[in-house]
This record gives C-alpha cells, structure tokens and sequence, in this order.
C-alpha cells in the first residue's frame, strides 16, 4: 500500500488532479443524495436511485455524474419534473475539491484534505438548505482532523488539539453573550462544534483568518441579496456554518505557506 501510494505521489500534478475530479465526481453524486434524503429522515443508500418527481428507478446512463444532468437539460426523461440542481452543483464541487487536493497535496495527505472539503460541502449544503449541521458529520470531523494531524504533523498536533478547543469555545461564548444581550440565539450549537473541526484541521494560529473571511463571505452574501432586491433583517437567519465551510477549505489548500509563515513570526 505505501507503493502505491509513493507511485501515485510521483505521478505528474494533472495526472493527480484528473483522478481527483473523478474521485470527485463519483463522491459529488453520493453527497448530493445524501443531502436531499437525510434532512427527511431517509438514508442515501436506502433503495436505488430515483426521479424526486415520478419515483421511477434510474437507469445507469441516467447516473453519469454531470453528463446525464445536462444530456436530459436538468429533468427527468419520464415525467419532465425539474432535476434538483444541488446535483450537479455538488458534483462539480466536489471534482474541484478532489481535483486541487491531490494536485497540490499527492497521497494520503490529499486523500485527507478531499475527505475534509468533501464533509465541509455537505456541511455547507445542509445549513443553507436546512440550517443543519449534523453532529454526525461534524464531531467525526473533530476526531479525523486530529488524526491527520498526529499523521502528518500539520498542524502540530498540539495546534491541532487547542484548535478544536478554541474553536468550540470561541463561538460557544459568542453565542452566549449574545443570548445575554439580546435574549435569543445567533449561532446555533452546530456552527461552535464546525469551528472545532475546522480548529482541529488548521490549528488555532488560523482561526482568526477563518472567522473573518467566513464573515466577509456572509457580507458579500448580504450584499448579493440585496442587490436582488431581496432585504435581510436582523431577525433573519443566515447560513454560518456555510460561511465557515467556504473559508475553511481553500486556506487547508495553502496552509503549508501560511502555517510556516505563522510559525516564523
């Protein structure tokens, strides 16, 4: 098994990035299920594949990832009903996470960082689609970033342990002081449980960072829906955990440069 994947390290980066988006794809089409059926209490490997409209079986060609979506111009072949379009979103997504985590990052290391972007885009999926973010998905998240750090030493596991910590923490107090101030929750338990994930796999030395561009991120979605003509409140509910999952991701991808560069300050 470590020959195997010493070869695959030695393989050219488009190489890497192609089985990625494959990989990618394959997992994108499962996560897409997952993200429709779970929220309603079924499970993405109850039963086969089928039409949210008619219910009729899908066949193989109608499950190639993308191709079949946009072959059929996104509806069922049968009754005409629109396909959901969190389907192909997710599968392009996650050949992209799949693609640039083995490109950059080859081997186990890679491996690891698709399986965090991955987790963090159903994540994603669920807080905006149902403002949910499964302790199912996220406290193994905690576990699994720890152990990728004792595995590949980045973040140190030290870093990686206080992270968790801190990230559980920090939002947890937030979240108190504002129940204080103003006599309602602002975050809900699973973004302070999300942020100890993401702790767990960056360290606590890139917190800062992703509070704040997972907050630039929630401003520009604000900002976008308003130029919609589409108002936000005080009282309105805004996706958070997704916030977090959009900034989390890429800076994984460059976290070599930004943890050296942390560690030499």
């Amino acid at each position: 098994m470590t020959g195997l994947f010493a070869s695959f390290e030695n393989l050219p980066p488009e190489w890497r990035a192609g089985f990625g988006a494959i990989l990618g794809l394959i997992i994108g089409s499962y996560l897409a299920t997952l993200a429709l059926r779970w929220p309603s209490g079924e499970a993405a490997s109850q039963g086969r594949s089928r039409c949210d409209g008619c219910g009729r079986m899908l066949g193989w060609p109608e499950l190639i990832p993308l191709l079949s979506y946009f072959a059929r111009r996104g509806r069922c072949g049968s009754c005409g009903a629109r396909i959901d379009p969190v389907h192909p979103i997710t599968e392009l997504a996650a050949a992209l996470i799949g693609a640039l985590s083995l490109a950059l990052h080859p081997g186990l290391e890679g491996l690891a960082g698709a399986i965090f972007g991955w987790t963090l885009l159903l994540l994603a999926i669920f807080d905006i689609r149902d403002f949910w973010l499964p302790d199912r998905l996220t406290l193994p998240l905690v576990a699994i970033g720890i152990g990728a750090a004792w595995l590949f030493g980045m973040p140190l596991l030290r870093d990686s342990l206080i992270g968790a910590l801190a990230g559980f923490l920090l939002l947890l107090a937030i979240n108190i002081g504002y129940r204080a101030l103003r006599g309602r929750d602002g975050l809900g338990g699973g973004d302070s449980k999300m942020l100890a994930a993401i702790g767990a796999w960056l360290g606590w030395q890139m917190l800062p960072f992703i509070l704040l561009l997972a907050s630039a991120t929630g401003l520009l979605a604000v900002l976008f829906a308003a130029l919609q003509g589409r108002k936000t409140k005080a009282t309105d509910r805004l996706p958070f955990g997704a916030f977090l999952a959009v900034a989390a991701w890429p800076l994984w991808l460059g976290r070599d440069a930004l943890q050296a560069f942390l560690y030499a300050l």
